[in-house]
């Protein structure tokens, strides 16, 4: 796990402040914890009212069927989530309420690079994770049973880390090159 957050801190950030901190969790108690409030914040996420976001285009039926399959993993995690071995919690130095939008993303754009190499440090060692943002909705609740000090820590997601089961890996379906660049204008 070290050496995956070892790699991760190569990633890039924002004027190279490196305000990243990894809080890992393997104890028991801790993680049942942790789980109580990702699923009771996942319950209110879900059910929270959210501003009409417009769309530029239809799901095909596949992006759609792709969805359902995600929203099944993510209904087993939320039952499951106290199970999984390890439980780190990504945190960038810096709280975000009420600063500009280009603040906003230059916070968030400064961990989320370190969180992705983990990721991929964690698959090439033949570990699963996933990247989940539910538990923030309680992001005091968690800050307070991890003693994360909440006034100057953003807690920017929580990553499960398990083994796989199987090694029978495909690369994600995703939309064409073609359909997401736009060259020299939209």
């Amino acid at each position: 796990m070290l050496e995956c957050i070892e790699l991760a801190l190569q990633a890039p950030t924002g004027a190279n402040d490196q305000g990243w901190h990894f809080v890992v969790v393997s104890d028991a108690a801790t993680r049942a914890s942790i789980a109580d409030v990702y699923r009771a914040a996942a319950v209110e996420y879900a059910q929270r009212e959210r501003p009409p976001r417009p769309r530029l285009r239809e799901r095909t039926e596949d992006e759609r069927a792709t969805r359902k399959k995600v929203m099944a993993s993510a209904a087993y995690l939320f039952e499951h989530l106290h199970e999984v071995p390890v439980l780190v919690i990504p945190c960038i130095e810096g709280r975000t309420e009420g600063v500009p939008l280009a603040d906003q993303v230059t916070t968030l754009a400064s961990i989320y690079p370190a969180v992705w190499s983990f990721m991929l440090a964690a698959r090439s060692r033949g570990l699963g994770t996933s990247l989940t943002t539910a538990h923030l909705e309680r992001e005091l609740e968690v800050a307070a049973i991890l003693g994360i000090p909440h006034d100057a820590v953003t807690q920017a997601g929580l990553v499960p880390v398990a083994h796989t089961l199987g090694d029978d890996f495909h690369p994600a379906r995703r939309r064409g090159v073609g359909e997401v660049v736009h060259l020299e204008a939209w």
